[in-house]
């Protein structure tokens, strides 16, 4: 076993599947040759992770409506929380991607971390079954879970947004109302949250408010922001590399 499967302790029966979890994109776009890439396994892990924590919560909390697990999947599932998770496994010393990615701080960034994490549950789960795949997960997850009852859930997404985005800039996300649709006491407002001339989400809602929350939260999850700081490193590692050249 590498020390990666002595971690998550899974020995792989195919390896390639492993390898394939451990690829970032960016290998294949810096050689321009054909790589397989994590994306396919992430996009499987995804919908693997919603699973085993929506049927989790339904078991652990059957008096709480659907808002409320809904409300607690989300704290599970986000960016953070998979970022912790590859964290606790070093997943990022074993990635390999392209040299400036690598740069750009790409075996530390959250969004990276949280999509190798997924692509590894998906890994995981092509390899063995489900319940291989949930006892994993819960186990690494078990710190998370023994907290959901004691911390509140954040209902201020607005405000992390803010938080988060003037860390990096002092401007501040603007909120653009795209559409209003419905009768009068029963309108759905549709708004964008952009920042930096950069669309980071959006969302819907019975109010501005609740839309504007939502937008936030989809902001929150995806996090494009570092996908374009990411981007500029990228360029003006490039930029340095042609003016030594």
């Amino acid at each position: 076993m590498n020390p990666l499967e002595e971690r998550i302790g899974h020995k792989f029966r195919n390896s390639l599947l492993l390898a394939e979890a451990l690829t970032h994109p960016s290998l294949g776009h810096e050689t321009q040759r054909h790589h397989f890439d994590n994306q396919r396994l992430e996009f499987l892990g995804d919908a693997v992770l919603q699973l085993i924590i929506t049927e989790h919560l339904y078991s652990l909390f059957p008096r709480e409506a659907e808002g409320k697990l809904t409300k607690l999947r989300s704290r599970l599932v986000s960016r953070e929380a998979l970022r912790g998770h590859a964290a606790k496994l070093d997943l990022g010393q074993f990635l390999m991607m392209g040299r400036g990615e690598e740069s750009c701080g790409g075996r530390e960034r959250t969004s990276t971390l949280a999509d190798a994490f997924e692509a590894l549950l998906g890994a995981i789960y092509l390899d063995t079954n489900l319940e291989t795949a949930r006892r994993f997960l819960l186990t690494l997850a078990a710190a998370d879970l023994a907290q959901l009852e004691l911390e509140p859930i954040d209902v201020n997404p607005k405000g992390h947004l803010q938080e988060t985005l003037q860390a990096i800039s002092p401007r501040s996300p603007v909120y653009e109302l795209l559409s209003e649709s419905g009768r009068e006491h029963e309108k759905t407002f549709v708004v964008r949250v952009v920042w930096e001339g950069m669309a980071l989400g959006e969302g819907l809602g019975r109010s501005k408010k609740q839309a504007e929350t939502a937008a936030a939260l989809e902001a929150l999850h995806h996090k494009h922001w570092q996908e374009k700081a990411t981007f500029e490193c990228i360029q003006a590692n490039q930029a340095a590399s042609a003016a030594a050249e």
